[in-house]
């Protein structure tokens, strides 16, 4: 079993920034996974903001490029998310996830998610 626990979401003004973390444990587990962020917000599709590629660069939705930067401590089994000049459209509830393939901002194909942490921009 895998287990996914984020942390960091709040309330921001627009042009604020916060940092998201994700911190994976459980038996399942491998730091080899590949780990992604993704976000919801109500009546809508979740999408993918940011993920780890299998050759280990960050891929990022057009939407938050430039803004937002993926990482990954491997010790520490936990990855993050710097989210800078965040703006209202960035209001949602982001969750990480992990697979043992490496799908991208797929988020439809992952196998382990936490269980979100909201963020919340105001203009």
């Amino acid at each position: 079993q895998v287990h996914l626990v984020e942390s960091g979401g709040g309330s921001v003004q627009s042009g604020g920034s916060l940092r998201l973390s994700c911190e994976a444990s459980g038996y399942g587990y491998s730091s080899a996974y590949f780990m992604g962020w993704f976000r919801q917000t109500p009546g809508k599709e979740r999408e993918g903001v940011a993920a780890i590629l299998r050759d280990g660069s960050p891929n990022y939705a057009y939407s938050v490029k430039d803004r937002f930067t993926i990482s990954q401590d491997n010790a520490k089994n936990t990855l993050y998310l710097q989210m800078n000049s965040l703006k209202p459209e960035d209001t949602a509830m982001y969750y990480c996830a992990a697979d043992p393939l490496p799908y991208g901002l797929g988020w439809r194909f992952y196998k382990y998610w936490g269980q979100g942490t909201q963020v919340t921009v105001s203009s």
